[in-house]
């Protein structure tokens, strides 16, 4: 005779790993994406030209990303499954266009030794939040506080230009976002096993798209920070 519990049990567990699954392939579509059209645009420099000899337009694009990330995140509840990933996938695509300076910054090689960095980096964080019994929600808290701090420090070195101002921040943020990558992979986990069974397959779609954008954010600007701190110059 089939044990109605183990079968409940076995079920929850493929309803997890499903919700898991999707949260990841949309994360690394967002990434592809992004590393595309960033590779694209660096090689076009008359689309180059046009998106960083224009700061109107530049500015315009980063604060169209800031709402794309604010419209995702607070309303998604409000929207279709395929606004959500409509909306996911344009904010990957706009980053990549933002994102291209790295290519005319940095050396290549430079660029994908980081890369691969940040992904053993990622994915070792990744496993602490989701096998760790610890409770991570306590420093979520003093790490938005971080994350407050370094957008803060960021935007007043904008003006001071500190070479040692910058490095310090990039140290801290990778400290930060390392942390929030384990956070935020907890967070998933508890939001996946939570799932009530017959959930309406949009909903989970777009907690899904919540739960890549937010470790797609966590990869970036970890990377990002990586690259300040390892990446060599163009010669």
């Amino acid at each position: 005779m089939v044990d109605p519990r183990s079968m409940a049990s076995s079920r929850t567990e493929v309803l997890v790993n499903d919700y898991v699954r999707s949260v990841y392939n949309w994360m690394c579509i967002g990434l592809a994406l992004t590393g595309f059209t960033a590779y694209f645009v660096s090689n076009s420099p008359a689309v180059m030209q046009l998106v960083f000899g224009n700061r109107l337009l530049f500015f315009g694009l980063i604060i169209a990303e800031l709402a794309l990330v604010f419209s995702i995140s607070g309303m998604v509840n409000r929207m279709s499954a395929g606004t959500a990933t409509g909306l996911f996938v344009l904010y990957a695509g706009l980053n990549g266009v933002t994102l291209s300076f790295i290519f005319l910054v940095y050396a290549r090689a430079s660029i994908v030794s980081t890369f691969f960095i940040c992904a053993g980096t990622f994915l070792a964080c990744s496993i602490y939040g989701w096998t760790t019994k610890r409770d991570l929600t306590s420093i979520g808290g003093f790490l938005v506080m971080g994350l407050i701090g370094i957008i803060i420090a960021s935007l007043v070195n904008l003006f001071i230009r500190s070479s040692g101002m910058s490095m310090v921040i990039s140290y801290i943020g990778v400290l930060v976002f390392v942390g929030l990558t384990a956070w935020d992979t907890q967070k998933i986990k508890n939001m996946a096993l939570s799932q009530p069974a017959g959930l309406d397959a949009g909903v989970i779609r777009k907690g899904a798209i919540l739960g890549a954008l937010s470790l797609y954010l966590d990869f970036i600007n970890l990377f990002l920070m990586l690259l300040r701190i390892f990446g060599g110059g163009r010669d």
